[in-house]
């Protein structure tokens, strides 16, 4: 389970890689490598490396046909980030809860 999170993070967490899955995410369809590098300033090698660690994560999945690769976009992995971060929401939620009752209890 936190190899999964961490994967999903290291993901995430760099701006390219989420630039290039919303890509994905907004296309409603695969994506060559070659439309995905013409939509960056950035090396082909760069986009494939980013695309890599997005299939690590299981956000991308990547099929060929013929010479070219195609790149999917899929993500339910990141419904296991919602969960992890629901559980630090809702520890703030009774936290500050927990401090308004006693804020209350002292001004009484």
């Amino acid at each position: 389970m936190q190899h999964k999170i961490t994967r999903l993070f290291k993901a995430i967490a760099d701006p390219t890689r989420r630039d290039i899955f919303h890509a994905l995410v907004i296309a409603s369809s695969a994506l060559s490598i070659s439309q995905i590098c013409n939509q960056f300033e950035i090396t082909r090698q760069g986009v494939t490396k980013h695309i890599k660690t997005l299939e690590e994560a299981g956000l991308v999945y990547i099929e060929s046909k013929g010479r070219e690769r195609f790149c999917n976009a899929d993500a339910k992995p990141l419904q296991e980030v919602t969960k992890w971060l629901k559980f630090y929401e809702q520890f703030w939620d009774d936290s500050l809860d927990n401090l308004g009752d006693y804020l209350d209890s002292k001004n009484s």
